[in-house]
């Protein structure tokens, strides 16, 4: 992990962008981390629509997240931002929209070309960033995962050991294996859905959310659109992270 910039953000928090090899990522930690007195840290899990579009909301829920106590990570997707062109994801991308703009449905060929050769890549380049975010002094105790692509969120809960409970968004197109997978999944979460989501299949999250294996899990259902989440809902994400990582 190579540090390339660092900012203070309102005194309170310390926003540094870094690399991991050719992935960029951001870390915001709270002005109480240090190596005496080390903070949980939440992974937030962005779309894949690059860092730069996505940084008002993910610095947002930085600041949320370092007024509880908690650092928080991002990392740039693959194919996403300023990282190599990935022609297969292009591709199944444009397949996505002309059967969308025809009316057609959308079959599970498209999805899996889709979503699963982006979970197979990005996964295990979380593990990566976990692995070093963890070596620093001021990163300890308890990992969340928060958001982004809900079949990245569902696999990590699967092989990743060091996260202990995850805030889901569902709003992706979901893989049959990764319903397969949700069975594997025991940490405890807390899923959000925009019922009026106009990407979103309904039924596909929410058979999503019967398939969790996890004895604790929420889901927290509002009207409104893909990005109409109530600020609510944020604030009872917040507190299940607090009971979970503190």
């Amino acid at each position: 992990m190579h540090f390339t910039s660092e900012q203070r953000l309102d005194d309170a928090v310390l926003e540094r962008e870094f690399t991991l090899g050719e992935i960029p990522g951001i870390l915001w930690t709270p002005a109480s981390a240090s190596a005496s007195a080390p903070t949980p840290l939440i992974l937030a899990g962005p779309a894949p629509l690059g860092l730069r579009t996505m940084y008002p909301r993910l610095v947002a829920r930085a600041l949320h997240a370092a007024a509880d106590g908690f650092a928080t990570a991002t990392i740039e997707l693959p194919g996403s931002g300023d990282r190599p062109r990935w022609p297969a994801a292009e591709q199944a991308r444009a397949d996505l929209r002309r059967v969308m703009a025809a009316g057609e449905p959308v079959t599970d060929e498209i999805i899996d070309a889709l979503v699963l050769p982006l979970v197979d890549k990005a996964v295990p380049e979380w593990q990566s960033a976990l692995d070093a975010l963890l070596s620093l002094p001021e990163i300890g105790g308890a990992v969340g995962y928060s958001g982004g692509v809900i079949s990245i969120g569902t696999r990590l809960a699967v092989v990743e050991p060091r996260i202990s409970a995850a805030v889901l968004f569902a709003g992706s197109f979901i893989p049959r294996a990764v319903l397969e997978e949700a069975r594997q999944v025991t940490i405890p979460l807390h899923v959000l859905l925009q019922w009026d989501d106009e990407g979103n299949d309904r039924q596909a999250a929410l058979d999503l959310f019967d398939a969790f294996g996890s004895k604790e899990k929420t889901l927290h259902a509002n009207t409104g659109g893909h990005t109409g989440v109530p600020q609510f809902a944020g604030d009872a994400a917040a507190q299940f992270f607090t009971r979970h990582l503190k």
